[in-house]
């Protein structure tokens, strides 16, 4: 079993939220941090050793029966983990990227984003194959407002409703026959065991995800961002692609009241980017796309703010609800 690295006092504290998906997340983030801790991440006892997970409960977890932009917004889900991290009481926290809002408290950051999951939005219904076969009218679940917007563009006829909870509930509503489909993200159903429920998978550059959709983020003090636990945990690639869809996040003002989509990915060295917002209800849709070449840090928000501060000069209050 590995001794505890110098200056090391006791175990590492992740914290995190209890839903499963959650902490399925953090276990495999847990196990990324005792390895760069020298344990063997496939041993339990010397990860055991070495981290340890705080279950925090969110007010995000705690109100189920609203959507998120009716009681707050994003910060939500990580207020009180955030409050936990700012008090000391633990050294780092694991969220999913597209929960986390485009501003930070003082005193924390995104230290470290770990190789990214398939970013698309998963199709799943109890026939139909795609979002196109559905019946007029059918009805479609989601608490996002992104994917209503997006959805409504494609299909104005259909019926959205408000469908919040986690994977399980959800999917359980879903054969109870309270909608005829739902979308969800992919990524957290593979990390479930789960990614061969959806019907279809939807194309990211036609219908853009999320803002870090399928990217975990380790959020941390600002004076611990360079320990070299976490420094280890860090994807480039990801980083760099997630940094410029938050980017267009950031020019956008996006919150849980702005649809926004918006996706990244290499073509070789060249990051190319694509970035829309909506209208809630879907009548309006406004896109921009671009690329850079060979970027940095600096480069790639620079691409997604570029893009987010044209779709805001066009769309002006349109996207906002």
């Amino acid at each position: 079993m590995p001794t505890q690295p110098p200056g090391l006092k006791r175990p590492i504290r992740i914290g995190a939220r209890g839903s499963k998906l959650s902490l399925t997340q953090t276990g495999h983030v847990r196990g990324l941090i005792a390895a760069a801790l020298g344990a063997d991440p496939a041993d339990p006892a010397q990860v055991e050793a070495l981290t340890e997970i705080v279950v925090i409960t969110t007010t995000g977890d705690r109100v189920q029966d609203r959507r998120l932009l009716e009681i707050g917004g994003k910060g939500l889900f990580t207020q009180e983990i955030e409050e936990a991290l700012l008090e000391g009481r633990i050294d780092c926290a694991v969220h999913s990227l597209k929960d986390m809002p485009a501003e930070l408290p003082d005193g924390l950051c995104i230290a470290a984003i770990p190789e990214r999951e398939d970013p698309r939005d998963a199709f799943l219904s109890r026939g139909p194959e795609r979002l196109e076969d559905l019946p007029q009218g059918a009805r479609l679940g989601t608490a996002s407002l992104r994917r209503q917007a997006q959805s409504l563009n494609r299909r104005p006829d259909l019926d959205v409703r408000m469908l919040r909870g986690n994977v399980d509930t959800r999917l359980a509503r879903l054969e109870a026959g309270d909608a005829d489909a739902i979308l969800l993200a992919y990524a957290g159903l593979r990390r479930l065991g789960l990614g061969h429920l959806p019907k279809s998978l939807i194309d990211p550059r036609e219908v853009p995800p999320a803002p870090g959709q399928g990217a975990l983020a380790i959020e941390a003090r600002t004076t611990d961002r360079d320990l070299p636990w976490l420094a280890a945990l860090r994807c480039q690639a990801t980083t760099l692609r997630v940094t410029a869809e938050r980017g267009a996040l950031a020019a956008l003002e996006g919150s849980c009241k702005t649809p926004i989509g918006a996706h990244a990915w290499f073509e070789g060295d060249r990051l190319e980017l694509v970035v829309e917002a909506l209208s809630p209800g879907g009548t309006d849709r406004f896109r921009r796309a671009g690329a850079v070449d060979a970027p940095g840090l600096e480069a790639a928000h620079g691409l997604g703010m570029s893009l987010g501060a044209s779709i805001k000069a066009e769309a002006g209050d349109a996207i906002v609800l």
